[in-house]
């Protein structure tokens, strides 16, 4: 009787992933696979392709299991604890808002976009990899709403969180981000979030938020950080490897990779403003300024990729000197914005207190007593007055990104950026350079964007008042959005915490 022989690791591997492919025959490969020839990408070999993930299913399981267990003990031990009176200030949970309604929902797209992407890449290896970063990602929105749903029982606005993420108008930055990918062919959407998010940018929203959820005291997010972050090094490993083997496999690639660079670095810096503003603005114990992240996370370290790639005939993305110029205004711009309009934001607003003047002052020496601090010390003058100042209509927004158009002149701080494009005797406005050459690129698709503001005046989002489109938001005024003081969220901790009236009341 033969022994048979046993496998050894790689020969495992190669059996339970590269060998699960095979040349069809009743019907051409092209017809299998039909989208990704279409963009113009070619692909000699395949098995070239290196697998950045190497790992069998069977031990993907094994060792996501092992995380899972420390992960929903920690969430356990939190909750019965009470650790949601341990946080800092109840103004953060303001940030587990906005993180839960605008990036948790991102990680689900990631799931859908990678498992389209593991049936219509017809090389084995890139399947594998997709499908089981798809995986990833739909195990990172999971675990993401299990530890956030702690705080859904004592604090407002959590609890809406899909359904804002599909209609809130500010909310449509990062919707229309992910969406902007997944329409886009197989090639471009991997390169725009395996390698322009996930490698270039992704350390500036992973790293100084899981830091500030610790400064913050929030340990059930820093615990789910960390579950995600060996998945996260998995996947730059994946774009790395995206770039290399499309570079490598035909020197008519690297252009069409250029643009793509160009185009992703843009659209992510813009969707980021959003992390700065809460770095900057909505952590009370704040871990690093927005621009000295920028400055660690892309300057210093993207800058250092982008010079390895430099041998592939790859440059810098195109804009990433103004996006470095300017870094000391975009968290100020962005937060004036939602201080503005907190009556149609899902989250509370506030004027920073004198010690975070003092701290931004410290960190923008060059702008913010200047620029912006003034205007701070006015609202908050109108308030003390019992004036505190809303704005009832809604801003233009840009077409591309969907920010609204508040962003400063590159070389102006005082002036606002405005461009426009003209396409098919219709004019379109956009916040930046960046922005309107990503739709003068694809005029037919940009075009069709559905932007919320245009859509609330239009009669179009729950009705023709404010009453009308909040209601259709699923939006509780006052609990959810306007001005932290005076907020239910701050009348509840106090009394929790025998602080003031509340607590007297109580």
């Amino acid at each position: 009787m033969d022994a048979r022989k046993k496998l050894n690791l790689r020969e495992k591997y190669a059996s339970m992933t590269r060998d699960l492919a095979w040349e069809t025959t009743y019907e051409p490969m092209d017809k299998v696979f039909p989208f990704d020839k279409y963009e113009g990408i070619r692909i000699h070999d395949w098995d070239k392709w290196e697998d950045p993930f190497r790992m069998t299913m069977d031990a993907y399981w094994k060792y996501q299991s092992e995380k899972e267990r420390k992960l929903y003990a920690i969430i356990d031990s939190f909750v019965q604890n009470n650790g949601h009176l341990n946080v800092s200030d109840p103004r953060y949970l303001n940030a587990l808002r906005l993180f839960l309604t605008g990036v948790t929902p991102l990680e689900y797209a990631a799931h859908r976009g990678y498992a389209h992407l593991g049936r219509h890449f017809r090389g084995a290896g890139a399947r594998v990899a997709a499908q089981m970063q798809s995986v990833d990602e739909l195990r990172h929105a999971q675990t993401q709403l299990h530890t956030l749903s702690v705080y859904n029982k004592y604090f407002h606005g959590f609890g809406e969180w899909r359904h804002m993420h599909d209609r809130v108008w500010y909310l449509s930055v990062p919707k229309s981000y992910f969406e902007d990918a997944m329409s886009a062919g197989p090639f471009e959407f991997i390169t725009a979030i395996s390698f322009s998010f996930e490698y270039v940018l992704t350390n500036l929203l992973f790293m100084p938020f899981m830091s500030g959820a610790a400064y913050n005291g929030d340990m059930a997010t820093v615990t789910f950080g960390f579950s995600a972050q060996s998945d996260e090094s998995r996947h730059m490993t994946l774009g790395l490897e995206v770039v290399k083997f499309l570079c490598e496999q035909d020197p008519g690639n690297i252009p069409i990779l250029q643009k793509w660079l160009d185009k992703w670095f843009w659209r992510g810096f813009r969707l980021l403003t959003l992390v700065g503003m809460m770095m900057d603005y909505m952590l009370p114990k704040r871990v690093m300024s927005w621009a000295e992240a920028w400055e660690m996370y892309f300057e210093q370290a993207g800058g250092a990729l982008f010079k390895d790639l430099e041998r592939y005939g790859l440059r810098m993305p195109k804009y990433h000197e103004v996006a470095t110029r300017t870094k000391d205004r975009i968290t100020h711009e962005a937060w004036a914005t939602f201080y503005n309009y907190a009556g149609a934001a899902g989250f509370h607003t506030w004027v920073p207190k004198a010690d975070e003047m003092a701290w931004l002052a410290e960190k923008y020496p060059q702008t913010f007593e200047r620029y912006y601090k003034p205007r701070l010390d006015h609202w908050q003058e109108r308030q003390q007055a019992g004036e505190r100042f809303y704005n009832t209509t809604l801003p233009m927004l840009c077409q591309t990104c969907q920010i609204p158009m508040v962003f400063s002149e590159p070389d102006d701080p005082t002036q606002t950026c405005y461009r426009e494009s003209s396409y098919h005797g219709m004019k379109f406005h956009f916040c930046s350079d960046g922005c309107k050459d990503i739709f003068d690129d694809e005029p037919a698709k940009y075009a069709q964007a559905w932007l919320p503001v245009h859509q609330i005046y239009q009669g179009n989002c729950g009705g023709a008042t404010l009453e009308d489109v909040l209601k259709w938001y699923r939006l509780n005024p006052g609990a959810d959005n306007l001005d932290f003081e005076g907020s239910q969220d701050q009348r509840n901790w106090n009394a929790w915490k025998g602080i003031g009236p509340a607590a007297d009341a109580a």
